[in-house]
């Protein structure tokens, strides 16, 4: 059986890759990712918005010391000798590429266009083999279009695209009212991948504070069957990789996805409950399953129902059934 499969341009030995997590900061966990069967592994996310917030601090410091010491100036830290998150991002690049076998997919979060070429060449210098573009945008502006905000995811690729040369991929939120061709912008502007969907901690109010507070998001069986609609809808559409992350608990959610059309099935929530070693698990039951419906190869099964590969195309683009609304007996 042969369930290797492509990903942004990178061969994997199977298609299960551990998504960005805080897992990944752990070189024990991530060793133990590998031995489980991990195919790659994605970083944990590098954000902007906090490496501008330890350099503030680091020079405020910085300031503090040389006002304070006078004389001694020439004895204080200068900025170079303190470690931030950018250096620590780097160092565990490098760790990973010397330790595993594996690619390794560096995450970015940026907020501004410098900040995503900066970080990302260094990403790229640092061993990266591939790079997944953690955006998102809330349009809060009555007078910004649609078009526009697309715009701007297509805008940062194309920039971004021409100061690193390994795959990009584009993490996307569901959040847009046309995913077919922003996807096909997307590819057509140099992305090499799309990962559907990415959860994000949504705003709620306490009612005891009276205060705006962050609520984490959860993975739910309907958030993991819209990834699963999206997937077989933009298979046949488009030419770049496929991923998707969230809800996967088991080779037969696995499958599912597969089957929808996807490249890779991304894992997170399930190895933070189970462990990474539940990965190992998930891979038996996935070729358990293939073995039983009779496929011999991802390339095989992947998209075989797909948006256009079903007799009922409708069947991925109804949101309700007449059947299910009705009750019984009337």
């Amino acid at each position: 059986m042969d369930i290797s499969t492509q990903y942004l341009g990178l061969d994997l030995k199977n298609p299960l890759v551990p998504s960005a997590s805080p897992m990944m900061k752990s070189l024990d966990s991530v060793r133990k990712l590998e031995d489980a069967g991990a195919a790659a592994i994605i970083m944990h996310s590098l954000f902007e918005e906090e490496i501008s917030h330890e350099h503030e601090e680091v020079m405020l410091l910085m300031e503090q010391q040389e006002l304070s010491h006078g004389e001694g100036s020439h004895f204080i830290p200068t900025y170079e000798d303190y470690a931030n998150g950018l250096d620590a991002y780097l160092e565990q690049i490098q760790r990973l590429k010397s330790t595993l076998e594996i690619p390794v997919i560096a995450s970015l979060n940026g907020i501004s266009l410098d900040g995503w070429i900066d970080n990302g060449r260094k990403l790229e210098e640092a061993g990266a083999d591939a790079l997944e573009l953690n955006v998102f945008f809330i349009a809060t502006d009555s007078n910004q279009s649609g078009a526009e905000v697309e715009d701007r995811y297509t805008s940062l690729l194309r920039e971004l695209r021409e100061n690193v040369s390994i795959p990009i991929c584009m993490k996307l939120s569901s959040h847009f009212s046309s995913i077919p061709h922003l996807v096909k912008q997307l590819e057509i502007n140099g992305a090499a991948g799309v990962s559907l969907f990415n959860c994000f901690y949504q705003p709620d109010i306490s009612t005891d504070t009276l205060q705006v507070i962050p609520t984490p998001p959860s993975s739910s069986e309907t958030n993991m069957l819209l990834r699963m609609r999206w997937i077989a809808i933009l298979y046949s559409q488009v030419g770049l990789s496929l991923g998707v992350t969230g809800g996967v608990k088991n080779g037969n959610d696995a499958l599912k996805f597969l089957l929808a059309g996807a490249d890779v099935v991304q894992l997170c929530t399930i190895l933070f409950e189970k462990g990474p070693e539940y990965l190992a698990q998930i891979l038996t039951e996935l070729k358990v399953k293939m073995e039983q419906l009779g496929f011999d190869s991802i390339s095989e099964l992947k998209g075989s129902i797909s948006h256009n590969a079903v007799k009922d195309r409708q069947a991925f683009e109804r949101a309700q059934y007449f059947r299910h609304l009705t009750v019984r007996g009337r």
